[in-house]
């Protein structure tokens, strides 16, 4: 039986202040848990006999028992605790191929997908602003479908970063007088920035971008005013990735 102590502890984790202080985040899912099992040593599993794996660390709890630990609206079999990597790593080398870089993105289900689509594209690093919603979130960690066991994520100063790359490296980002994608030249190496939900990217980043990239629309007269972060992150991704 899981203690009143246990179920008060899980909760707590649903907030950031918490994670960071126990350094511990949560999973849930067959898919979630089995992909971070496969990287990470979790600190606790609590399963029902539905997903019993036959290892003898498993927590047995009832049905009734997940419910009341479960963030999600219909608990799946298993939740987890795993410990939180190091997220603030000083980016030591510059990178070989293409990333990611996330300025203040702050819906978890955004962060989450666009988590899913670098693991998708194969981009394995994502560099996100310290105003960008945290990727240990419930919430983000679902939506990523496993996708966080793969990615990298660093939170860094994203100004300091652009700051210490040379002239020439490729900083691309989608932005309303960009040149159309679809007409440029796009490299195999470079950061491809991706901006807040309703400002996009910020003045001071813009100023470090210097490949100005634009997704056109092509339908005629009154139409979307804009796309979704997530949405964009996919369609930028996948032209770059369809040029190699």
């Amino acid at each position: 039986m899981i203690s009143k102590n246990q179920i008060k502890y899980i909760r707590q984790l649903e907030l950031k202040k918490y994670r960071r202080r126990e350094g511990v985040f949560v999973a849930e899912g067959p898919k979630v848990v089995g992909d971070l099992l496969r990287r990470y040593q979790p600190v606790a599993v609590y399963a029902t006999e539905e997903w019993d794996q036959g290892d003898r660390s498993l927590i047995p709890v009832t049905d009734d028992e997940l419910r009341r630990i479960s963030f999600l609206q219909h608990p799946q079999q298993v939740l987890a605790l795993f410990r939180l990597p190091d997220t603030s790593a000083e980016v030591l080398s510059l990178p070989s191929h293409l990333s990611l870089a996330l300025d203040g993105v702050q819906d978890p289900g955004n962060l989450g997908t666009i988590i899913r689509i670098a693991d998708w594209f194969g981009i394995d690093t994502i560099y996100c602003s310290e105003d960008t919603a945290d990727a240990y979130n419930p919430k983000v960690v679902q939506a990523t479908m496993g996708s966080i066991a793969r990615v990298n994520i660093i939170y860094t100063d994203l100004l300091r970063l652009f700051d210490s790359l040379p002239p020439s490296y490729p900083v691309y980002g989608t932005l309303l007088d960009g040149e159309n994608i679809y007409q440029q030249t796009l490299s195999n190496e470079g950061i491809i920035v991706m901006g807040n939900e309703g400002n996009g990217i910020s003045e001071a980043i813009r100023q470090r971008v210097n490949r100005r990239l634009l997704i056109p629309c092509f339908s005629e007269g009154d139409t979307a005013e804009s796309l979704n972060v997530a949405i964009a992150t996919a369609i930028t991704c996948s032209e770059f990735k369809r040029r190699q």
